[in-house]
């Protein structure tokens, strides 16, 4: 199974083929001696007896339609006879004449007919079955007839180069079955790497630069029924763990794939009408094994999914809008959508927060800007800096007109971008590299690069850093050390401070006491602290360090909960006045609320698909709007942080929701021509209004600001 990893959109993991509406999935199967390797039965699942899949059949009398009423032959609908062609297959010439062979095609009919009478979104215990277990059994007898050979296991082998690629990718395992060898190079690559499939089950990589970024593999053994998930799978999560195929984190991270990697199951809201949303799954028959090792089917994976994450909804229309205006504007970075003038996707989207409209759109077509991820602006607010996460420039724009002022190489996939408060140089995290490299106002030369591990390590790989209020601290979460370096700026010197899994982003508190750390894989956020003990622990003593864990109410294996929960957390900015950090979810499209006093997540969001980007802008009159965007959808969700003024961000609510699509009215340098608002993620509210920045705003934006919004954490002074 070869795999080409590009900077296309939906296609990041490319097979070069559709499958199931993704083409990031690849299907292969397990090679047995005696035992020609066969095809799996695809065309039929796709095109065939389905008719266009299980997508638009109804629901009967309220309940899921049962197997044997769908109209479609059963055997085929569940790949029983590709099972019987590998039995044959495995008897040989003279299989007619075996007991096992016989036995075993008899319980295979007898396997179709007890499943016709069960709802197609179910996940049936073979053990439940009359016939399953016997079968299971038999078809263990006919697998010693035609063992593996595992000399012909297949392979997965990633390619990594231009022009599909503009810079540099990793392939990190994520899930795997257990018994086979994960993947995780040393640092990002461009060049070729493989992996052996030596075990049936589910294989999924991701690359640790851009963790959207995936690919999976099913490894099928022909004497199976259902195509194979694997008995336990490691699942590369909170450390690694190790679950059965069943496992709810398994369902939530499959899900999550197919969400993903299939741009037609993306949400596309509008701000005047519904939309009806059905996300499309394999209608294909998958074998999984329970916490004890017992085999379970589940006759259409799709059926299954909209079931159990109660799917098929109607989107609505997004017609709230904040009743009280923001201050200045905001940009956002659509970095999923695509141009006529460029084959590279993505734009600077800027939207009017006094009148809620999108007002522009810079993509740069004359450079070919590609996959735009993060900005920031200078001092006087002439230019947006604006990094290109799938190259290695970072570009300048006009930020009034949009006009490209400059664009320069800064090294491998730059993630995030900000300035320092005392110089207004400008630092930019080389997400592939080991540095973050400093700028002179204006992005005109390289001043330096800082590194941000010791001597002799492997690339950091550092994506999104925060700057404290007086230019001199500069914090990095490191994926591929799953740690994080506090930097002295003028003196380049570091600490390197241990987190969780993949730690992908920070926020700073206002006063620089303390930060927080977005674990990506970890499922939990780290409180460090800068100067002395700030974190504060759950009896309520202040700790140097703090794992803030965003599963502690979830159960992986069973799914039960007792509350609600975030996985795979990204941004997570203070508010300017430092009384809560956000936590944008992409697994659980939700938003964590911490209450900085108590270091404890208090309550959840609702977020749309692929939650990802979130900083905070003034809002008109006093207080403060944190703004929301999602990868896979087309929104921008703005949230009221302390409506009531006192303080606590227990209140905290979403006032508002719009689409970033361009409209009549949109400022435009190219023609949108797919994904239109879609793949919101670096979000930057102008002006900036964190303390050292805010300090620093020009008269015209100081103008628009409160006394309190210009002294965040010295309110007292306007008293």
């Amino acid at each position: 199974m070869q795999f080409t990893l590009t900077d296309n959109q939906g296609a990041w993991f490319d097979t070069g083929a559709t499958l199931f509406g993704t083409r990031s999935l690849g299907v292969a199967v397990t090679p047995r001696t005696k035992l020609a390797s066969l095809p799996l039965n695809t065309d039929t699942l796709l095109n065939g007896d389905l008719g266009g899949g299980l997508l638009n059949l109804p629901l009967l009398d309220g309940n899921a339609p049962l197997i044997g009423s769908l109209g479609v032959n059963v055997n085929s609908l569940l790949n029983l006879d590709q099972l019987n062609s590998a039995v044959d297959a495995a008897g040989g010439l003279l299989g007619f004449l075996n007991p096992t062979i016989q036995r075993a095609k008899t319980q295979i009919n007898q396997l179709s007919q007890q499943l016709s009478t069960v709802p197609d979104s179910s996940a049936v215990p073979l053990g439940n079955l009359p016939v399953g277990l016997d079968l299971m059994r038999t078809l263990n007898e006919v697998a010693a007839l035609a063992p593996a050979d595992l000399s012909l296991a297949p392979k997965a082998k990633f390619t990594v180069a231009a022009p599909a690629a503009a810079s540099a990718h990793s392939v990190t395992s994520l899930i795997w079955p257990v018994g086979a060898q994960p993947l995780d190079q040393n640092s990002a690559f461009i060049g070729n790497a493989e992996a052996n499939l030596t075990e049936p089950g589910l294989y999924a990589w991701v690359c640790k630069i851009h963790p959207y970024m995936l690919g999976a593999v099913v490894v099928d053994d022909p004497l199976t029924p259902g195509l194979d998930f694997g008995k336990k799978l490691n699942v590369n999560v909170k450390g690694g763990i190790v679950v059965p195929s069943s496992a709810d984190v398994v369902q939530e991270l499959v899900q999550k794939f197919f969400r993903i990697t299939t741009p037609d199951n993306w949400q596309v809201f509008s701000n005047t009408q519904t939309k009806n949303w059905n996300p499309y799954y394999p209608p294909a028959p998958i074998l999984q094994y329970d916490a004890n090792e017992q085999p379970v089917i589940i006759p259409s994976l799709d059926a299954y999914y909209n079931s159990k994450f109660n799917e098929g909804v109607t989107l609505p229309a997004l017609t709230q809008r904040p009743s009280v205006p923001g201050v200045g504007e905001l940009w956002v970075d659509t970095q999923m959508e695509q141009y006529a003038g460029k084959v590279k996707s993505g734009a600077a989207t800027k939207v009017d927060v006094q009148n809620w409209t999108v007002a522009r759109k810079v993509a740069l077509p004359q450079i070919n800007l590609n996959n735009p991820h993060n900005m920031w602006s200078d001092r006087d607010g002439k230019y947006i800096y604006q990094t290109e996460w799938f190259s290695d420039r970072l570009t300048v724009f006009d930020r009034t007109t949009g006009k490209l002022v400059r664009t320069i190489q800064v090294g491998p996939d730059p993630s995030h971008v900000m300035t320092r408060t005392d110089t207004d140089q400008i630092h930019v995290a080389i997400n592939a590299g080991n540095a973050v490299v400093e700028l002179s106002p204006g992005a005109t030369q390289i001043d330096r690069r800082i590194l941000v591990q010791g001597p002799g390590k492997t690339p950091a790989h550092p994506h999104a850093h925060w700057m404290s209020a007086d230019g001199h601290t500069m914090v990095t979460p490191n994926v591929n050390h799953n740690d994080s370096t506090i930097v002295d700026v003028p003196s380049g010197s570091i600490q390197e401070v241990q987190t969780e899994q993949l730690p992908i982003a920070t926020g700073m508190m206002p006063d620089s006491s303390k930060y927080y750390v977005a674990n990506f894989l970890g499922q939990s956020v780290s409180c460090i602290s800068l100067d002395g003990p700030a974190c504060r622990s759950d009896s309520g003593t202040n700790v140097g360090y703090k794992a803030i864990n965003l599963w502690a109410n979830y159960d992986m294996v069973t799914g039960a909960t007792t509350g609600s929960f975030g996985g795979l957390p990204i941004q997570i900015p203070v508010s300017p006045d430092g009384n809560v950090a956000f936590v944008a979810n992409t697994l659980t499209s939700n938003i964590a609320v911490i209450d900085t006093k108590t270091d404890k997540v208090i309550k959840y969001l609702p977020c749309d698909s692929g939650c990802h980007g979130i900083n905070f802008g003034a809002k008109r009159g006093g207080g403060y709007y944190a703004y929301v965007s999602s990868k896979f959808a087309n929104t921008l969700a703005v949230i009221d942080p302390d409506p009531n003024g006192d303080g606590s961000p227990a209140d905290s609510t979403i006032v508002g929701k719009m689409v970033l699509d361009s409209a009549a009215g949109t400022a435009v340098d190219d023609v949108v021509t797919g994904y239109n608002g879609m793949g919101g993620q670096g979000v930057l509210p102008y002006p900036i209004v964190y303390n050292g920045w805010v300090q620093n705003a020009t008269p015209e934006m100081a103008n628009q600001l409160t006394c309190a919004q210009l002294n965040p954490i010295n309110p007292g002074v306007c008293e």
